[in-house]
C-alpha cells in the first residue's frame, strides 16, 4: 500500500478540520460499508458507487494513517487485509445518520437507509483492538 500522511488541518475551526480528515467524496461511503460488515478489499469494490480499485488503496491507506480504520492481515500470499473501524471511526455513526437523514428530507427519490443501519449506536460497530497499524507503512 502507498505511504500516507496525517492529514494537515488548515485550521482550528472543528467543521474545517473534520472535512479535512473526511469530506472527500469516498471516506464516508467507506465508513458506510465498514459499519455494514464490510472488511475487505473486494467487498469495498462491490459497493455499488463502484470505487476504482487505486482510489480504494490510496483511501484506505489515508483512513489508516489518520486513525479510523485498522488493516489486519488476514492473507499471507499474497499478503490481504481485512479493515476494522477504530472507535474514532465508529464514533462518526451518528454523522452518518445525520446525512442520511438530511438527504431523506431534502433530496427527493432517494432509497431509506435500513432501519437496523439507523439504529446502530457507535457502541454496537465491531472496532480494532488497537488503534495502531499491524503492518509496515510502505513496500
Amino acid at each position: 500500500m502507498p505511504r500516507s500522511a496525517p492529514v494537515e488541518f488548515r485550521s482550528g475551526c472543528p467543521i474545517a478540520s473534520t472535512l479535512d480528515l473526511i469530506g472527500d467524496k469516498w471516506t464516508l461511503v467507506l465508513l458506510r460499508d465498514l459499519v455494514n460488515g464490510k472488511t475487505r478489499f473486494q467487498e469495498f469494490l462491490e459497493s455499488p458507487e463502484r470505487i476504482a480499485s487505486n482510489i480504494l488503496t490510496a483511501r484506505l491507506a489515508q483512513m489508516e494513517v489518520n486513525g479510523l480504520i485498522v488493516g489486519e492481515l488476514y492473507q499471507e500470499r499474497p499478503k490481504r487485509y481485512a479493515y476494522r473501524l477504530t472507535e474514532a471511526g465508529a464514533r462518526l455513526l451518528p454523522v452518518l445518520h445525520s446525512i442520511c437523514n438530511w438527504a431523506g428530507a431534502c433530496l427527493p427519490n432517494r432509497w431509506t437507509p435500513p432501519d437496523k443501519f439507523m439504529r446502530m449506536m457507535p457502541k454496537d460497530v465491531p472496532i480494532a483492538r488497537t488503534r495502531k497499524a499491524t503492518r509496515p507503512r510502505g513496500r
